[in-house]
């Protein structure tokens, strides 16, 4: 079972108050299952509503941040824990230590960056937790339709593609991710 869930999305709230919602929505529906949260401690765009919406449902959010995002002032103090480390590889580590699971909300540069590093650790048997992407209103279909094109290409393997939780909606993202083995900790350390 999740316990913890990690969940990679914008720092900004992109162009449709949509995402907004749906971020808000996913913190305050994990919040009512019992699920924590743990994100990279934001607090603007889709990061600041979904743990925004999880502390008003009463659930636990735990945000992970590095000391130069919090002198420019993008950080929350207000979770239920927030871990301040040194170098964005410290964060990475320290929110997948922390985490039974990944779960890739709509984001940017820096949503694609985090999940693609742990689907990667997860491939090359770095730790043993599940990746998925929501992919509410197709958000993340453009994308996955690449990583097929890379596959069949060669340069990624079927199993991998495989492997990765596609859901469109919270329900079945948590469903793929239990089925998929929830892990409890990092196999080799990250440094």
């Amino acid at each position: 079972m999740i316990e913890r869930l990690t969940c990679f999305t914008g720092s900004t709230p992109g162009n449709d108050p949509k995402w907004v919602d749906l971020a808000r929505a996913v913190g305050s529906d994990l919040a009512d299952r019992g699920i924590g949260v743990v994100y990279g401690a934001g607090g603007g765009g889709l990061m600041g509503a979904l743990a925004q919406g999880a502390l008003d449902a009463g659930g636990e959010v735990i945000g992970v941040i590095p000391e130069f995002m919090i002198e420019r002032e993008w950080g929350r103090d207000d979770l239920t824990e927030v871990h301040v480390v040194t170098t964005m590889h410290e964060r990475k580590a320290l929110m997948a230590d922390l985490t039974s699971a990944f779960l890739a909300l709509p984001g940017g540069m820096g949503t694609l960056e985090e999940v693609f590093e742990v689907w990667t650790w997860r491939q090359i048997g770095l730790l043993d937790k599940p990746v998925g992407f929501l992919d509410v209103d197709g958000f993340w279909t453009p994308l996955l339709d690449s990583l097929r094109g890379i596959s069949q290409a060669g340069f990624m393997s079927q199993a991998s593609l495989d492997d990765i939780v596609v859901a469109p909606d919270l329900d079945s993202a948590l469903a793929g991710l239990e089925s998929r083995g929830v892990g409890t900790r990092m196999l080799r350390p990250v440094t």
